[in-house]
């Protein structure tokens, strides 16, 4: 799956920030830039777990195969990292979904070191739903 656009912006963005106050700055700008989801969505169902601040994703798939995803978070930076994962994931072919894992580009940008193990943990926990849904779907 090649790099959407908006993702591959985010990487060269980051490329160019100095220090990581500038670059969580810039991921909070990226989830206050998120369309707000709407609350039917921010219950139970569809809340991650394993995350220490309230983040939920509502993923989708189309008759084409092409997942979609909006989500949510009561934390700025949980909530840039939400975005984040909405820019990588949304509009790619699920059945190139399990070939691509966040995780290694979180890692590449240098995110990955910088989270405090709540919020890696809790990035894990919402990339491991989004692989989980893609694998059930591809099925």
């Amino acid at each position: 799956m090649p790099l959407s656009n908006n993702f591959q912006s985010i990487t060269e963005d980051f490329s160019y920030l100095d220090g990581w106050e500038e670059k969580y700055k810039y991921v909070i700008e990226l989830g206050q830039a998120l369309p707000p989801l709407d609350n039917v969505y921010k219950v139970e169902a569809y809340k991650i777990k394993g995350c220490t601040s309230q983040v939920w994703l509502k993923i989708g798939v189309n008759d084409a195969g092409i997942m979609s995803i909006t989500g949510d978070s009561d934390a700025h930076i949980v909530k840039g990292l939400v975005a984040i994962l909405i820019d990588y994931y949304n509009g790619a072919d699920i059945a190139e979904i399990s070939a691509n894992n966040a995780t290694e580009l979180f890692a590449a940008i240098g995110l990955t070191d910088q989270l405090t193990p709540q919020r890696a943990g809790g990035l894990l926990a919402m990339i491991n739903r989004i692989m989980h849904f893609a694998e059930k779907v591809d099925k």
